[in-house]
């Protein structure tokens, strides 16, 4: 049998919430980090000349793979050839890939706890070990070398994510650079989830290949490039996993769509929509901000980067997902519970996402706001 993981309990909320909508209720969607925008314009009309004009197959596009190569010299001002990116559906594959490739069963992978709940499950559905170090406040929700190295027995591998989720903080490049200097003093592999580039409210984001260039890179066009419908990511390997990584998507995955390709393609493009899209996110940041106090919610994750809040409810409530499920039932607001960012102390978390419009923003804070207010103090 194979390994049993926990369920994904924002999918549920979110089920719920489908569910509301059809019976007629006005939902207001912050379970999930998506954008509530399409692919850029051009990168639309792209899809519709191919549509129209090729069959397609299977195919890996590799003006895609040269573009994506060139992002990272004019980015971190990196080197990465072509042949070690591999294109995939979606950064879940890349992550899947990266693991499966880059270590043996039973070795042992430190990552932050809060963090993705993928991350920790699908270490485990690998027959590998999660190895959660705990990140509160004084970490600000972020792993750092120094717990890294104290560690024992030292993990075979590190999985980082800046900006995180649930939490949007950023690691410094200091911070990134002691990593990858305690990674090689003890023989661990790093794979970083650069998922969420592109989305930055001030601190600057450094690549984990500027300091680590066996670094294996999980990557995707779902956030930043507002595409996470048409399943288009990347891994860049290293140069010693190449092989094995082709051998692998050849096997497991095949190709990424071909029409999301094309569409990538023209997407890398597109920066001046997309980065319209970012000051969105930051007007809808700091009306979460300005409002959180007044819910009660003082005590938050610092949300550098990403689209998300990470916020303590522990006066609320020591049940986030029955909290979460209450809250979508009588404000029609769907927001995430923290026991599937952190299992152990996650239930008395919550966290939002402001990856909407502005004015799905204020309605949503126009429900939370007296909702809150009625919540009786534990």
């Amino acid at each position: 049998m194979g390994q049993d993981i926990s369920p994904f309990e924002a999918i549920a909320i979110s089920r719920r919430a489908h569910e509301l909508k059809a019976a007629g209720q006005r939902i207001l969607h912050m379970e999930f980090g998506q954008p509530s925008t399409g692919a850029p314009s051009a990168a639309i009309a792209a899809a519709h000349g191919v549509l129209d004009a090729e069959a397609m197959g299977y195919w890996e596009s590799v003006p895609l793979k040269a573009r994506i190569s060139q992002h990272y010299q004019d980015t971190y001002g990196v080197e990465v050839q072509p042949r070690r990116i591999a294109l995939t559906c979606g950064a879940s594959p890349a992550l899947v890939l990266a693991l499966s490739t880059a270590f043996n069963p039973g070795d042992r992978i430190a990552l932050a706890r809060p963090g993705y709940v993928a991350y920790r499950n699908t270490i485990r559905a690998l027959n590998l070990v999660p190895v959660e170090i705990p990140c509160g406040e004084a970490e600000r929700f972020q792993i750092s070398a120094a717990a890294i190295a104290a560690l024992g027995p030292a993990p075979q591998g590190i999985l980082l994510a800046s900006p995180a989720n649930p939490t949007g903080t950023i690691l410094p490049d200091t911070e990134l650079a002691a990593i990858a200097g305690v990674a090689r003093e003890i023989g661990a592999r790093i794979v970083s989830d650069e998922i969420y580039h592109g989305l930055t409210y001030g601190p600057a984001i450094h690549s984990m290949l500027e300091h680590d260039p066996s670094a294996y890179i999980v990557n995707s066009f779902s956030k930043y490039f507002s595409m996470a419908g048409w399943r288009l990511g990347w891994l860049v390997s290293p140069d010693d996993g190449v092989a094995r990584t082709g051998a692998y998507i050849g096997n497991l995955f095949l190709t990424a769509p071909s029409l999301a390709q094309h569409a990538g393609l023209v997407a890398m493009d597109s920066r001046a929509e997309l980065d319209g899209h970012v000051e969105v996110y930051r007007a809808n940041r700091a009306l979460m901000l300005d409002a959180l106090p007044r819910l009660g919610l003082e005590r938050i994750a610092p949300p550098d980067g990403a689209f998300y809040i990470y916020a303590d409810i522990s006066r609320f409530t020591d049940d986030s997902l029955d909290f979460c499920l209450r809250l979508l039932e009588e404000t029609g607001v769907a927001a995430a519970p923290g026991i599937d960012f952190d299992p152990v102390d996650g239930h008395r978390f919550m966290r939002f996402s402001f990856a909407l419009s502005t004015d799905e923003i204020r309605e949503a804070l126009s429900r939370l706001e007296p909702w809150f207010r009625a919540q009786p103090r534990r």
